[in-house]
């Protein structure tokens, strides 16, 4: 009889990819393996998931709003009914393990995994844990980190550091580049800027570099500037009415890897997968932590690149003042950019994925 395997989280691509990567990498090594995704009702994951060619299940989870609203109220009875429709899911798969990559849908399925014996990863991309995985992870079989000082958070004797698991294309990115440099549409003899504004946009971000088109026009480096779906609209505009010719606007970047092989700077967010690609990729960063994620997590992941030199911050409150100070001086101070990549280089770890899914069947075995 095949292996089975629930893997559960998402609400953003910073948990999704990861959990596709995982996926991907079990069926690599036993095709037989059935792999079912438990996310959250509405979020992102119910769409990319079945796209990657794997079936979902949504609970009706939400989580508490920052701001006083009404939406708050209805959070008790929405977690009661999720913990009550994730032990149906697990009775029903008879899973013989269940993974957690983090956000919503993980935390009722993991606890109800627990409570029913069957063996539980978690798999924590970030520097500092959040609440659900630490209460989870006391019951937790194995507990994969990408950094290292987890056991501050966690049960050493549960702990093994695998990194994050990453696009499978970001490698050999050199032979790339002349196909990148046309497939955007990039002049070969410039410098190139890399914005990411994360899967949904990044509004501080996009803003600042929308106020800052007139001083962008003027440089000799080009942008290559995603900004997320919600953006798209207002950031065209703005570049059409700059005339920076210099720099190119897009909602999505799919081919991440021909991205990746033309910049020479990259601006992000400070999420763990992001932060995890460019250890891989090893590219000189300035990142911009989110200051709207639970417990000013990508600040703690950026800062455990600051603090070993291997990455500059600009704080989301200083963004629009500092960013662009900061990109034009690194991009023309080719030192500075030399000592950021090796350093990032260092903290670069390959095939998590593959190594996270060999913990995973050593549960089961």
């Amino acid at each position: 009889m095949s292996r089975r395997i629930i893997i559960s989280g998402g609400g953003t691509g910073g948990h999704i990819y990861p959990a596709i990567s995982i996926a991907n990498a079990l069926k690599l090594i036993d095709p037989t393996i059935e792999i079912l995704f438990v996310g959250a009702q509405g979020r992102m994951e119910m769409e990319k998931v079945p796209a990657a060619g794997y079936e979902i299940v949504g609970l009706p989870i939400a989580g508490i709003q920052r701001s006083l609203t009404l939406k708050n109220l209805s959070v008790p009875f929405k977690l009661m009914k999720s913990l009550s429709e994730a032990g149906r899911v697990i009775d029903e798969f008879k899973p013989d393990a269940v993974v957690g990559v983090g956000g919503y849908a993980s935390g009722p399925v993991l606890y109800m995994a627990n409570r029913k014996d069957i063996p539980t990863l978690i798999q924590e991309q970030n520097s500092y844990a959040g609440v659900t995985n630490k209460i989870l992870s006391k019951k937790a079989k194995r507990i994969c980190t990408a950094y290292d000082g987890m056991e501050r958070f966690f049960p050493a004797q549960s702990i093994i550091k695998t990194g994050n698991p990453v696009r499978q294309d970001l490698v050999n990115l050199e032979e790339k580049r002349a196909e990148a440099y046309t497939f955007f549409g990039l002049d070969p003899n410039k410098k190139t800027v890399l914005v990411l504004g994360g899967s949904l946009g990044a509004r501080t971000i996009n803003r600042t570099i929308a106020a800052r088109l007139d001083e962008i026009k003027e440089q000799d480096f080009q942008l290559l500037w995603q900004t997320g779906k919600f953006y798209i609209g207002e950031s065209k505009k703005a570049v059409e009415e700059s005339g920076a010719t210099n720099v190119k606007v897009m909602d999505f970047i799919y081919k991440m890897d021909l991205a990746f092989a033309v910049v020479d700077v990259v601006v992000s967010r400070a999420g763990a997968g992001t932060i995890s690609e460019l250890c891989l990729v090893s590219k000189p960063c300035i990142l911009v932590p989110s200051p709207n994620v639970s417990e000013d997590h990508q600040t703690k992941n950026a800062m455990a690149l600051v603090n070993v030199d291997a990455a500059l911050l600009v704080t989301d409150a200083y963004c629009n003042e500092r960013l662009m100070k900061e990109v034009v001086a690194l991009v023309s101070n080719p030192e500075k950019c030399e000592e950021l990549s090796k350093n990032i280089a260092k903290l670069g770890i390959a095939n998590s994925a593959e190594r996270i899914a060999n913990e995973i069947l050593k549960l089961i075995e």
